[in-house]
């Protein structure tokens, strides 16, 4: 048994396998080490953390074992799922490591735990990095891929170093061991594969597709417009309705509408909390205004914050983590626990609520963070604070987030449903649509650059293959240069993914009207998905192939050198 006091604090400052921990096995066995990026094979070592100690598993055959825990690892059918038992040892993590000697002169490029904040980049290797759900390595020739499929029952992330590639699942419980009891947890499906001859785009694009088995897509194009970047919550019923008129006058005529979405602002309680059955003077009547929308030529759309409530509801409902931080300036306003079956009866009862007033499409947001306390950006290994659970102790925090998600899902019925601030990896397959980046901004481009272009090209691989990836709005406003945005508004009609504006009243004039109609008549069109040809070399691709034909983009000043949309 392998023990170690000053475990948590490494795994937590994101240095979770490093030279302290298994440098000896790496020298002792280098002679035998195969490929690090052929993960169909048994690793070379398994490790569990328990509430207090590392423990080092014994292997027999394709299972590793020390007490009551138990971890399988087989290849079946080209993939590999990881089985975890463990009765009456409560766990923490588990780490899959596989031994080789890593080539110098790769890149990698890893995702995010929910959205991309700007930071998504090819990088040269570093051992302590955190990788998300997947990597891709690229170089000499051919790109690797190695990820677990979507809607694993883990929170997953890897890390390579120069002796070996290693894999960690975090099965918490919130910030406390999860207490399985008798049942077998699949925690992770591992996927690895490679490819010669092609670009690290095709090939990043084809191993998401090989991630996700049957991803959820809307039967159309998505694009339209969202408030939220000119109105920034002080909205009205009455500015949705204009909002409507611009967007259905711009749009080109067919079966294929745009879509309105009302963004935060709406509702009655404070931080767009619930409850949402309630009306307000700025809003007087939900299911009226969806008619009016809908008679104004635009499928209406919604959002809400599902786990944030501003009305008395049971104590028992609410969520222990909250007891960890500072309370909400309103004393009244909660955070709900979605492992408790009467808050899923409340939210399913929420969105069905919205979707029987007339709305087309679900947008929910905030649950990462009212979940977990954190921002994906801050989450690194750790992901939330320690010493919290929820009230449902026998599922890991993954497996709670996945059924909340369900329950949104089958709420929604027939409307589309939209993420933002969700997991992707675990949303893929149950949304249409996901918001993949931190928000871009009607008040600086700088934002909308760092956000907005980073996000677009760093999850386009993710487009189609998970959910139609939404790289964020237009912020169409007087306080950005008209001769950027006009740049911004290209790119994401022209790439094949959603695309929505927030265009302020006073914004608009002849020449962005017409901007507009033109990048609505190609959103609102299959197009093939867009491809950065310069992301190996820049966080802010300037150089792009859009349908089928190269364009150039001046983030940083200038104007757009690709062809003006016509």
């Amino acid at each position: 048994m392998l023990k170690s006091k000053n475990f948590s604090r490494r795994v937590l400052l994101g240095a979770a396998v490093g030279p302290a921990v298994l440098p000896r096995l790496n020298a002792a066995n280098a002679a035998d080490a195969t490929s690090p990026f052929d993960l169909m094979r048994a690793p070379d070592r398994v490790i569990v953390q328990g509430a207090r100690d590392l423990v080092d598993l014994k292997r027999s055959g394709s299972r590793w074992r020390d007490k009551d825990i138990e971890v399988s690892a087989e290849v079946r059918n080209g993939v590999m799922p990881v089985m975890i038992t463990s009765p009456s040892t409560p766990l923490m993590r588990v780490c899959l490591r596989w031994r080789g000697t890593v080539p110098q002169g790769l890149r990698y490029l890893g995702d995010h735990w929910e959205r991309g904040y700007g930071d998504l980049e090819w990088r040269s290797l570093a051992a302590d990095r955190i990788m998300p759900w997947y990597f891709l390595a690229s170089g000499r020739g051919e790109t690797c891929g190695c990820g677990v499929r979507t809607g694993a029952a883990a929170m997953c992330f890897w890390q390579v170093d120069p002796d070996g590639v290693s894999l960690w699942l975090d099965v918490r419980n919130g910030g406390s061991p999860v207490e399985l009891a008798q049942r077998q947890l699949t925690a992770a499906v591992v996927v690895s594969k490679r490819w010669k001859d092609m670009t690290a785009f095709r090939a990043a694009q084809s191993f998401c597709r090989s991630l996700c088995e049957k991803p959820r897509l809307a039967p159309a194009p998505v694009y339209g417009g969202n408030d939220w970047y000119y109105a920034y919550g002080k909205n009205t019923a009455e500015g949705i309705l204009r909002d409507s008129e611009l967007i259905a006058a711009c749009a080109p005529s067919g079966a294929n509408r745009p879509f309105m979405v009302i963004d935060a602002g709406w509702a009655l309680s404070p931080l767009g909390g619930g409850p949402w059955n309630r009306s307000n003077a700025r809003f007087p009547d939900m299911p009226a205004l969806a008619q009016k929308m809908k008679g104004a030529g635009v499928k209406p759309g919604l959002w809400v914050r599902p786990l944030y409530y501003g009305e008395k509801l049971p104590e028992s409902w609410r969520l222990a983590s909250n007891k960890l931080k500072p309370q909400p300036r309103d004393a009244q306003v909660m955070l709900l626990d979605p492992s408790i079956p009467d808050v899923l009866a409340r939210v399913r009862e929420d969105v069905r609520g919205v979707v029987n007033w007339g709305f087309e499409m679900v947008k929910h947001d905030f649950t990462t963070f009212d979940i977990l306390g954190r921002w994906g950006f801050d989450m690194s290994s750790m992901l939330t604070s320690p010493g919290w659970h929820f009230a449902d102790r026998s599922k890991t925090t993954a497996e709670i987030v996945l059924a909340l998600y369900r329950v949104i899902r089958e709420a929604a019925g027939s409307a589309l449903v939209i993420g933002c601030n969700t997991i992707g990896h675990l949303a893929a397959g149950l949304f249409e649509l996901q918001r993949v980046g931190d928000d871009t901004s009607g008040r600086e481009w700088s934002k909308t650059r760092k956000m907005g272009v980073n996000t677009l090209a760093f999850r386009m691989l993710q487009h189609n293959a998970f959910f139609a990836a939404d790289a964020d709005c237009v912020g169409l406003t007087t306080k950005i240069p008209w001769a950027l945005n006009r740049q911004w508004l290209d790119v994401l009609a022209r790439s094949g993914t959603p695309l929505f504006v927030s265009a302020a009243p006073d914004a608009v004039g002849a020449e962005q009207r017409a901007a507009l109609k033109a990048a609505f008549a190609k959103a609102a069109r299959i197009l093939p998905a867009g491809e950065p040809l310069d992301w190996m070399e820049t966080t802010t691709p300037q150089r792009w192939l859009l349908e089928g034909k190269p364009a150039t983009y001046d983030w940083f000043g200038g104007d757009v050198s690709a062809p003006a949309l016509r």
